[in-house]
């Protein structure tokens, strides 16, 4: 299992920020407020965590619904334990068929497509272990948003939500679908991200039973280079919503699979106080974490994966 990575303290924050940028350095105003974000939601990225309880979650339930062995382990593109690092635990151990799968159901080159750069650099890197190589039966899992399971395990998690809202007697809400933004260049270069995600908001919504005017989706967490990020924000809709008088939201980050510093801060912290602002009354659904619909969901997707290769 594949993750992004995140600061395991609030001193790592500098260093995490120079392995994302590549290198490059960090204003001392951007390294403050990224510091502060992580202050607020506890210190650190829970995402580490988050993703070993997924990947012992999910070994527990391939070995009890499967006849073969199954071991899982997790890699960050950014953090410790690094990709490169899981990988030579993989080597060291004998392992040889492995199934790799990255924490988000989209592709694109600049996400899903990097994650599998660093693999395949890692596995070059394994020297010491010649054999390992030469015997290495590796199955690169890609595009899986359209998993009806996975669709099952959000609309459950919608459904709820919109069951906690109806029973505190607010406004049906407006389901707001929401995912990472990216530089708009790459969609118009032909990169299928926004266009998966577009499709995942309705696979969803069709599966929760929602009206195509009972949601609308947008894109969040835009970085910080001077360029243009896919549209429309967050921001953006919500001070839309406020315009034409809606009065409850109900925001599903359905790009992201679990609880870190984009959901925790940029949603409940910052889009929080947005809503307030704008007199809109906001709330967020679960994330998928190691919730077992979603970890039944990846089971299935590896297990599927396997009987294809």
């Amino acid at each position: 299992m594949m993750a992004y990575g995140g600061p395991d303290s609030l001193e790592s924050v500098e260093p995490y920020l120079l392995d994302v940028r590549g290198g490059r350095p960090t204003s001392p105003e951007l390294i403050e407020e990224i510091r502060h974000r992580y202050e607020i939601i506890g210190g650190k990225s829970p995402l580490l965590d988050t993703t070993r309880q997924q990947a012992q979650a999910l070994e527990d339930y391939l070995n009890a619904n499967s006849d073969s062995p199954y071991k899982v382990f997790v890699g960050m593109r950014h953090w410790y334990p690094y990709i490169r690092e899981t990988v030579a635990e993989i080597a060291a151990a004998g392992i040889t068929k492995i199934i790799a799968i990255c924490m988000t159901p989209f592709f694109s080159r600049m996400s899903t497509g990097a994650y599998y750069d660093h693999l395949d650099r890692a596995i070059a890197e394994q020297t010491n272990y010649p054999d390992w190589q030469n015997n290495l039966s590796i199955t690169k899992i890609g595009v899986w948003y359209t998993n009806n399971r996975f669709h099952k395990a959000i609309a459950t998690n919608i459904k709820e939500s919109l069951l906690i809202a109806s029973q505190k007697g607010l406004p049906s809400p407006t389901v707001l679908f929401t995912a990472h933004s990216l530089p708009a260049i790459l969609a118009e270069q032909g990169d299928p991200y926004a266009e998966q995600f577009a499709h995942l908001a309705t696979l969803v919504a069709e599966e929760s039973g929602l009206q195509p005017s009972q949601y609308e989706y947008c894109f969040q967490s835009a970085g910080a280079q001077n360029t243009r990020w896919l549209g429309p924000s967050l921001e953006e809709t919500l001070e839309k919503f406020s315009k034409i008088g809606k009065g409850s939201v109900l925001i599903a980050p359905i790009g992201f699979l679990s609880d870190h510093v984009e959901v925790l801060f940029d949603i409940d912290v910052e889009a929080m106080q947005l809503a307030t602002q704008l007199n809109l009354h906001l709330m967020r659904i679960s994330s998928p974490n190691d919730h077992p619909l979603f970890i039944e969901a990846l089971a299935h997707i590896i297990i599927e994966s396997e009987q294809s290769s």
